[in-house]
């Protein structure tokens, strides 16, 4: 089973991507495009033109999955990059597939003490 973390690195395709693509055909735009390796346990994030659907692809030990999403109404933002990927945080993912604007977000301030080891 996977499971998303913070530790993840996640990896967001900048140009569009046909939507027809499965998994051979996004792994090969991992390879190609982004000059990534796609059975690195990074998640591969892909949104079509219009901004309305998005596929994730992930390898875990045995193999891939591939996670799809329609959006009913409304758009993915879309980042102003320059290269071929965009590096997004597990925090702004969650923003970013949950509509929220990550250009108009705040963060508070928050201590971010060292953990001691207790051996």
């Amino acid at each position: 089973m996977i499971s998303l973390h913070g530790g993840m690195s996640i990896f967001l395709c900048t140009r569009p991507t046909d939507m027809r693509k499965a998994y051979n055909g996004l792994c090969g735009e991992v390879r190609s495009y982004m000059g990534q390796d796609p059975q690195s346990g990074s998640l591969f994030v892909f949104v079509n033109r219009p901004r309305n659907r998005m596929k994730i692809l992930v390898w875990d030990r045995h193999g891939f999955w591939l996670f799809c999403r329609r959006l009913e109404a409304g758009r993915f933002q879309q980042f102003p990059t320059t290269g071929t990927s965009c590096s997004l945080g597990y925090e702004q993912m969650v923003m970013w597939l949950e509509g929220i604007d990550l250009e108009q977000v705040r963060r508070r301030k928050r201590y971010l003490g060292i953990m001691k080891d207790n051996a």
